[in-house]
């Protein structure tokens, strides 16, 4: 664990003494003790997380993920391996019902679809300018 709490290492350290002072015999309650203040701690720390961000928000930003998150990568990546494989029966079906014409509208929808799907990403990742430009500006100042 990268951040550890002080009061629950003092937690531990109270309930480890006090079981080499009771016995085994209290072992049982002494972690049961133990691990309800640690759901406590736990709760805690997911609801002050979730209440930042709310804020975020509610100011407008999106929240952000974990810097070795590449889930966007790979979300990108399915998308357009997911559209490659409709467009084999979607490609068959154009063909055959509105020859060329049909071919060609068919896969200028399926590239139209990936292009706006990659924009959209690209328009909604935090840090860009278009974030800057539609941030509220603070006339309080």
């Amino acid at each position: 664990m990268a951040t550890h709490d002080p009061e629950l290492r003092k937690e531990l350290d109270a309930t480890l003494q006090t079981r080499k002072e009771l016995g085994a015999e209290y072992e049982a309650e002494l972690l049961e003790s133990f691990l309800e203040k640690l759901d406590r701690s736990v709760e805690q720390r997911v609801r002050r997380q979730l209440a930042e961000q709310q804020v975020q928000v509610a100011r407008g930003a999106r929240p952000q993920r974990p810097a070795g998150d590449a889930r966007g990568v790979w979300e990108r990546f399915g998308f357009a391996a997911f559209s490659l494989v409709l467009a084999v029966p979607l490609s068959a079906i154009a063909a055959a019902h509105a020859g060329e014409v049909g071919l060609l509208m068919c896969w200028a929808g399926i590239v139209g679809v990936n292009a706006v799907q990659s924009g959209a990403h690209r328009l909604l990742r935090p840090g860009t300018s278009h974030d800057a430009a539609h941030r509220p500006r603070d006339t309080a100042g």
